[in-house]
């Protein structure tokens, strides 16, 4: 049985986090207060490819703080990858600690197809 699933990304696991900025091969998120340009933020932060601020990652609430000035300071489109890196890792370690495995497929989109095998090996 398949079933498709969209997911609007919180993020609120700080290993998922740590994973999905090693697969996208990007420096550790630390927990710090920064300045972004409208103020300073408090959180994990996540510097992103060509970013001027770095991307505040709030666990506590789910949400992340930027500042890329409609693109001019770091292109939307990687905050949206470190999201969806985010998702997929956050996948594979729920369904890992309920004992399931997780096999996945990079879609032509440039999404991801990810299947949750219910106890099995693989």
């Amino acid at each position: 049985m398949s079933h498709v699933v969209h997911v609007q990304t919180e993020i609120r696991d700080v290993q998922a986090l740590r994973a999905a900025c090693q697969r996208l091969h990007l420096k550790t998120p630390v927990l710090e207060t920064v300045e972004l340009f409208s103020g300073q933020a408090t959180g994990y932060t996540v510097q992103l490819r060509d970013w001027r601020y770095p991307a505040v990652c709030k666990v506590e609430t789910g949400t992340v703080q930027f500042d890329n000035y409609g693109g001019r300071w770091g292109q939307q489109r990687e905050l949206d990858r470190l999201l969806q890196a985010y998702a997929v890792e956050k996948t594979r370690i729920e369904a890992h600690q309920q004992g399931h495995t997780v096999s996945e497929q990079s879609l032509a989109d440039g999404s991801f197809k990810l299947t949750i095998h219910m106890g099995e090996t693989v």
